[in-house]
């Protein structure tokens, strides 16, 4: 027996239910299921943040936001004019849950608790009767005359309209790559960098702030940058890798980068500052004291790497050990064999192709009455609460459209 919905949303995660609750309270009258492969629904929403839920980021201008999306910041300019971080929180606030703001920008319920974000969704839907549908795993999705047709493993369905938010999924993918659908290969978007080297051996858990470069190409990115057992990893890091998500997989991610330990300071200037230091402390220790505010131990080992020992003074270092330091600290190059995943954050840059969604309302411009939200399109951002908000944002504007439509074809 088929059954007949007014709405589907195939896909039980973040953008999933904010669509289906938005568009059960738009018009209580819409019969609505969500269909979830899985055994549980919004599951990277229980692991995101490390179980606190990083809801969203405290930026609260439109071109400022969208400039935390390596794919989509163009495209997103125009929907977050309509639903953006105020609205979040307004809209979480209005269901009893306030947010706060951390010294980074990340946004996270004052619980610290991802469970009162998903205990929150739930409710939501058994208040509006939208139905939950789990271990449904999607076989097929075709269009029949003026509806959808979506066969699982537990039976078909039918529905007027519906919203594909199945992230990353590659199933998916090809279901819509099926109907005509461009889908742009699938490849990493937030890691961090495997590194094998002296210079940041045994320094696992030290963290600076630093300027990071692809060597020999225009790729860039600032912040901290943590030292990890495995390599290298922290903001700096993460924003390389999001931004230049397709550039290193072509790379096999086989390369080299440069750091600036000193940020944006050059290697002149910090020649300068070192000739300064020399004076200023002739008769102490180079190694005794970390300069240019560097952690103790970072600033030991680039000593180490140019063979500056940990007896000689300021006042012994000749021009070559000057000029060698001066380079090190502003030019630092790493060679980057391999990459590994950030903690829970596995995001991948690839789906949907942009051009093939109608940003206005999320609906896909091949069919009407398609539509989509989420990481299902080639959308992603850096780690931060941003990606998130591109659910919130998608899954908002979606029901919105979806339930005006439905109004419309029922008049």
């Amino acid at each position: 027996m088929v059954q007949q919905y007014d709405i589907l949303i195939i896909g039980g995660g973040a953008a999933g239910f904010f669509t289906a609750i938005n568009a059960a309270e738009a018009n209580l009258d819409l019969n609505i299921a969500i269909l979830e492969r899985g055994k549980e629904v919004l599951t990277k929403v229980r692991i995101s943040g490390g179980g606190r839920c990083n809801v969203t980021h405290a930026e609260f201008l439109p071109k400022e936001l969208s400039k935390n999306y390596p794919r989509g910041e163009r495209e997103l300019l125009g929907p977050f004019h309509q639903f953006m971080t105020g609205d979040t929180i307004a809209w979480f606030e209005e269901r009893g849950i306030e947010l706060k703001i951390e010294e980074d920008g990340r946004m996270f319920p004052s619980t610290d608790s991802s469970e009162t974000i998903i205990d929150c969704f739930l409710n939501e839907t058994e208040r509006l009767g939208v139905e939950i549908k789990t271990s449904h795993s999607v076989q097929k999705i075709k269009k029949s005359n003026n509806s959808w047709v979506i066969k699982t493993n537990k039976g078909d369905f039918t529905a007027k309209k519906i919203l594909v938010a199945t992230g990353s999924n590659p199933k998916i993918w090809n279901l819509l790559e099926t109907l005509g659908h461009q889908i742009v290969p699938a490849v990493p978007s937030l890691f961090t960098f495997n590194i094998q080297d002296h210079l940041i051996k045994d320094l696992a858990g030290v963290s600076t702030f630093a300027h990071v470069k692809l060597v020999d190409e225009k790729l860039e990115s600032e912040g901290p940058l943590l030292i990890t057992h495995w390599g290298l990893s922290g903001p700096g890091i993460l924003k390389l890798s999001a931004w230049g998500a397709q550039l290193l997989a072509e790379k096999k991610y086989l390369f080299k980068i440069q750091v600036n330990w000193l940020g944006y300071t050059s290697t002149d200037d910090a020649l300068e500052q070192l000739k300064e230091l020399k004076i200023k402390y002739a008769k102490q220790n180079v190694s005794t004291y970390a300069q240019f505010e560097l952690p103790k131990r970072l600033w030991q080992n680039l000593l180490i790497s140019i063979k500056i020992s940990d007896q000689q003074k300021w006042a012994d270092l000749n021009k070559k050990q000057l000029l060698l330091l001066s380079e090190k600290l502003t030019a630092c190059r790493f060679t980057v064999n391999g990459k590994s995943t950030f903690k829970e954050e596995f995001v991948t840059a690839g789906g949907v192709d942009l051009k093939e969604v109608n940003f206005k309302t999320f609906e896909s411009k091949l069919y009407k009455n398609l539509f989509l939200a989420g990481e299902v399109i080639n959308i992603d951002a850096i780690t931060g609460g941003f990606n998130f908000q591109n659910a919130w944002t998608g899954g908002f504007i979606a029901a919105k459209a979806m339930t005006n439509t439905t109004k419309n074809d029922e008049d």
